[in-house]
């Protein structure tokens, strides 16, 4: 079974003209998504950005559930930010994840516009066949840069509902609903 690990990247990303940018880091999607990791089983989850007052942010919001009044407020909160590493870009952390495991991790491109590439079932039966690690890669803003779809191994396709084609979830959501997929029982 292959180590799976997340990074929510906030540069480059796209902005709603297109352009690239580099977007803000929210208390909510740090404590979403590192809470839906724990849950499913993610080893490691990367916060990248590579604005120094974005990442010590990060490390606030990570820090207080370390400290005494976070800490006795709620903590499985504590557990679960445990897996949250705060990085400068995507190049650290596949260099984090290389250390750990000692193999270059599986890069997977997500993305709300992604209709072509490999289903949840194809990734999971990956999953289970090889392992190799996964490194599954989430956007903020209007998602990722060219650049990053360009860097990755897989493509995973789009979560796609049962309306028409309206798709515009959260990235909390996304990540919780692409973790149910690969990992539930």
């Amino acid at each position: 079974m292959s180590d799976l690990f997340l990074v929510l990247i906030h540069y480059p990303c796209l902005d709603r003209q297109g352009r690239i940018v580099t977007t803000a880091i929210t208390s909510l999607d740090l404590h979403d998504i590192v809470r839906s990791a724990r849950t499913f089983g993610v080893r490691a989850v990367y916060i990248a950005n590579p604005v120094r007052e974005q990442r010590e942010f990060a490390a606030r919001v990570r820090d207080h559930w370390f400290e005494e009044p976070g800490r006795k407020f709620d903590s499985r909160r504590r557990e679960a930010l445990e897996l949250m590493r705060i990085v400068d870009d995507l190049d650290q952390a596949v260099a984090d994840i290389e250390q750990m495991t000692r193999r270059r991790p599986i890069l997977v491109y997500t993305s709300a516009q992604a209709r072509d590439g490999i289903s949840c079932d194809q990734l999971r039966e990956r999953m289970s066949s090889d392992d190799s690690p996964i490194l599954l890669m989430f956007g903020t803003g209007f998602g990722l840069a060219p650049a990053v779809r360009e860097r990755a191994d897989l493509i995973l396709k789009a979560i796609e509902g049962g309306g028409d084609d309206y798709n515009h979830l959260s990235v909390r959501a996304a990540v919780a609903i692409f973790l149910d997929r690969l990992r539930s029982r």
